[in-house]
This record gives C-alpha cells, structure tokens and sequence, in this order.
C-alpha cells in the first residue's frame, strides 16, 4: 500500500530501528513506547489484521518471539515478563498487522486491571461464547 507507514518502513522509504529482519518480518522499535524495549512485529506483506493474514506468516511471528526477540529482551534488558498484544480495527492506529511487544518491569504502570463496572455476567458472556 502507497500510504501505510509500516510498508515504507519495510521498504525503506521511512526510518526505523530495526532489532530484527529475515525474509518474512521486520521487527522495529516502537518509536511511542509504552515501556523500555517496545517492539513492532511487521509482516513484509500488507495485512490488515488478523482475519487477513497467512497462517504461516502468523506463526512466523511467534516463532520468532519465542525463539530470537523474548530471549533477547529477557537477556538484554533484564525485563521480567512480556506483554505480546496486536489490535484488530478497533484500536488499530494502522491499518497494517503488527505485533506489540512490550517488555514488563516492576512498577512499570501498565495497568490490566478488571473493571466490573464495564463488564457484564460472566455466564451470560459464556452462553454467548460456548459451542
């Protein structure tokens, strides 16, 4: 696509810092971290979101942050845990599929915390869900 930043950035057209790169996906710094160490996972093909995208290319990805870019949080920056997150329409500032990867320190303020005023019945969610 002519006017999706990661596509430029992939094809070097825009700057980056890239951490990682094979034939299949570039990993960048998040240039709006949210915490030390805040990575983008950019498949080199354009997709939109997880309902657009390969399988293969998908489990790429988390062979890679398995095996190569977790480790080297871990080792590099002595993170204590990692947050891996990727938005679908809602929430997703760019419309081509990434992965966030967000290294967790004590006392980082990133806050997960259940909020039982927006929720409803967690049966009636199950019954909804349920096959």
């Amino acid at each position: 696509m002519t006017d999706c930043i990661f596509c430029k950035i992939i094809n070097g057209e825009a700057p980056s810092k890239t951490v990682y790169e094979d034939d299949i996906i570039k990993v960048i710094m998040n240039i709006n971290p949210c915490t030390n160490g805040h990575l983008l996972v950019l498949p080199k093909k354009h997709y939109v979101n997880v309902l657009d995208i390969d399988d293969e290319v998908i489990s790429h990805c988390f062979k890679i942050i398995k095996n190569n870019l977790y480790p080297l949080l871990k080792e590099k920056l002595n993170c204590e845990g990692l947050t891996i997150s990727e938005n679908n329409e809602y929430g997703q500032e760019i419309r081509h599929f990434h992965i966030h990867l967000t290294p967790r320190y004590p006392n980082d303020m990133l806050d997960y915390e259940y909020n039982k005023d927006l929720l409803i019945d967690l049966d009636e969610i199950y019954n909804k869900l349920k096959k």
